[in-house]
């Protein structure tokens, strides 16, 4: 589990072919103190298992999964990803719960800038826009980020100077394709919704509407 607090970005090193897949050798631009191997960190949003890890240098590998389905398979040796380690118990959550598991790859639909601010406006993807709303957290990149502005097709983010110097928004142009995992919380709500509206599964069940209206959870 991550929040989409990028801790730094990573340069590729190498890149190489394994068992369909491909193998990762990525330089952080942060030590990696007490690493544990086999532990998780997100490259791009993409939740990644670490392995002869040293403070400036480490190995992933990267299933065929995920090289369709994600930006990582478009990366060559010299390109930079954002890199988030996994999420302590004790950690400040200071994004959203994020999973690293992406939803979608999407486009890049324009970049303008507003004083030291950016607007991206980005493409929903196909069956992910019940998920996207305004003022609610989406994952661009391994990036926590609040939309500003959606409708069926598109959305838009604001991005803060900070973000931009220490992460791949920076050098994001227009026709780019992002990595997106929307908001993991709204997938349960609705799966719960859809449960609790077969009443055989309802009448087992104390999860409804009613009992996640009375908490809040649904209008």
């Amino acid at each position: 589990m991550f929040t989409g607090i990028i801790q730094g970005q990573g340069i590729l090193k190498e890149i190489r072919p394994a068992g369909g897949g491909m193998v990762f050798g990525i330089e952080p631009d942060f030590d990696l103190i007490d690493p544990g191997e086999g532990e998780s960190i997100a490259c791009n949003g993409v939740c990644l298992t670490a392995r002869e890890i040293n403070r400036n240098y480490f190995l992933v590998d990267v299933s065929p999964e995920s090289l369709s389905r994600t930006n990582l398979g478009k990366l060559t040796a010299g390109s930079k990803v954002n890199l988030e380690r996994a999420l302590r118990l004790s950690d400040r959550l200071g994004g959203h719960l994020v999973s690293g598991h992406v939803d979608a790859v999407t486009a890049t639909l324009s970049r303008k800038p507003e004083g030291d601010f950016v607007r991206f406006s980005f493409a929903v993807p196909p069956g992910l826009g019940r998920y996207i709303i305004e003022k609610g957290s989406i994952t661009i990149d391994g990036i926590s980020l609040t939309v500003n502005y959606c409708d069926d097709q598109t959305f838009a983010v604001a991005i803060i100077p900070h973000t931009l110097d220490i992460t791949s928004l920076g050098g994001l142009r227009q026709g780019d394709m992002v990595n997106i995992e929307v908001d993991l919380i709204g997938k349960y709500v609705e799966k719960l919704l859809t449960v609790a509206g077969n009443e055989e599964n309802q009448a087992k069940s104390k999860i409804n509407p009613a009992f996640l209206a009375e908490h809040g959870f649904w209008k």
